[in-house]
Formats: structure tokens, C-alpha cells, sequence
């Protein structure tokens, strides 16, 4: 992992001028995206998975996606259970437990 110095930006340059520009782009389609989006969602002749997805994109757009839940089981490893190795590969931040 990068180490930056206090105060110092990592990308003092901010984000690439070609990506800003093409952003700003998109963006003036906005209002025609949204409505060829209305446009399939209510075309009875669309196929249903065109529909399904333009009503996804619109409601993603104007509520943002859904929060999704993960299930995970964490188990803890006391330092005084690790192997010499396990612990080598923690302090190189290379460490991924088996289990």
C-alpha cells in the first residue's frame, strides 16, 4: 500500500481531464437517456427483459441501488496460535487465512 507524506494528495493532479470531459459529455444526454429509458419500460412490445431492465436503470438513477446484505462468519486467531510464516505474511500485508 502507498504511503503518502501528511497534508500531500496522492493524485495532486485530481482525476484525468479526458475522463471529466467525457463525463460532462454524457451528461448533457441526461434528459433523452432518461426518457428512451421511460420509452422501453412502457413499450408493451419491448420484451420483458428490456422493460425490466430500463425500470431498474430508472429507479437505480433516482433512489440509487439497493444496500445488499452480506453474510460473512468471522473467526479470530490469537497471535499466540499463528505460525511464524502467518505471521511473516501479516506484517508484508500478504496475509489470507485458509478458512
Amino acid at each position: 500500500m502507498a504511503k503518502f507524506e501528511k497534508g500531500k494528495s496522492g493524485n495532486p493532479g485530481g482525476r484525468p481531464r479526458v475522463v471529466a470531459e467525457i463525463q460532462e459529455l454524457a451528461r448533457n444526454y441526461t434528459r433523452e437517456a432518461i426518457e428512451t429509458l421511460a420509452g422501453i419500460m412502457r413499450d408493451k412490445r419491448a420484451a420483458p427483459a428490456a422493460r425490466t431492465l430500463a425500470a431498474n436503470s430508472l429507479l437505480d438513477r433516482g433512489y440509487g441501488r439497493p444496500a445488499q446484505t452480506v453474510q460473512a462468519t468471522v473467526t479470530r486467531t490469537s497471535a499466540s496460535e499463528m505460525t511464524d510464516e502467518e505471521l511473516m505474511a501479516i506484517v508484508r500485508g500478504e496475509y489470507a487465512p485458509l478458512n
